[in-house]
């Protein structure tokens, strides 16, 4: 029988992408899709990305990139997005994050035997979180490519928590921008877009 996008019995997510309004437009109209980002910096590798049931996260990201001069966002917007993980590197599992400790060796020995430096995670500004994250962006394409050349199964996201902005209370673990992000990397895991509704305070909220 032949394969259709919806065949599959899935377990799905909600994502949030923050985005320029003029994308989301197009996005929901059928006329365009969601780019994959390919920079060496991203830190779940290359993919589509989106904030896991966090739409706020995802506005403020947009807003953010509103004050950089070189961005292309001038009305901050957000789209949401039904996704199937897959086969999803979750880093939040043991077992993807030994994989990633070995992928990360694997990298290192790349590294000195073509005389490069190793890839390093640096900061932006005053910021202390590393968001430029070179080092875990080579690993976990490097993860990727080991499986490819295993001819192992392919993953279809990657999955992680990551810990990002001030302290929310003196002594405290957790901060003020701490979300979990998804990087699709299979256009298939997602099955449709949406745009965000308001909660109806006449109901319930299941």
């Amino acid at each position: 029988m032949k394969e259709a996008l919806y065949s599959r019995r899935s377990n799905l997510v909600i994502g949030f992408h923050g985005c320029d309004k003029s994308v989301v437009d197009k996005v929901i109209a059928g006329e365009d899709s969601l780019i994959a980002s390919t920079n060496d910096y991203d830190w779940l590798g290359h993919g589509v990305y989106f904030w896991e049931n966090n739409e706020t996260r995802a506005l403020q990201y947009a807003n953010e990139m509103l004050k950089r001069g070189s961005s292309s966002i001038k009305e901050p917007d957000v789209i949401g997005a039904v996704i199937d993980l897959g086969y999803c590197m979750d880093l939040t599992d043991t077992l993807y994050l030994e994989e990633l400790k070995e992928a990360y060796h694997t990298l290192v020995d790349t590294c000195k035997l073509a005389g490069i430096d190793l890839p390093q995670n640096t900061d932006i500004g005053k910021s202390k979180d590393k968001l430029m994250r070179r080092l875990d962006c080579a690993v976990i394409e490097t993860a990727h490519q080991i499986n490819e050349e295993a001819e192992e199964r392919t993953f279809d996201s990657v999955k992680g928590v990551f810990w990002e902005g001030e302290p929310l209370y003196p002594g405290a673990e957790f901060r003020e921008k701490d979300h979990i992000q998804i990087c699709v990397r299979n256009p298939n895991c997602i099955k449709g877009f949406f745009l965000p509704r308001k909660l109806n305070d006449n109901f319930p909220n299941p």
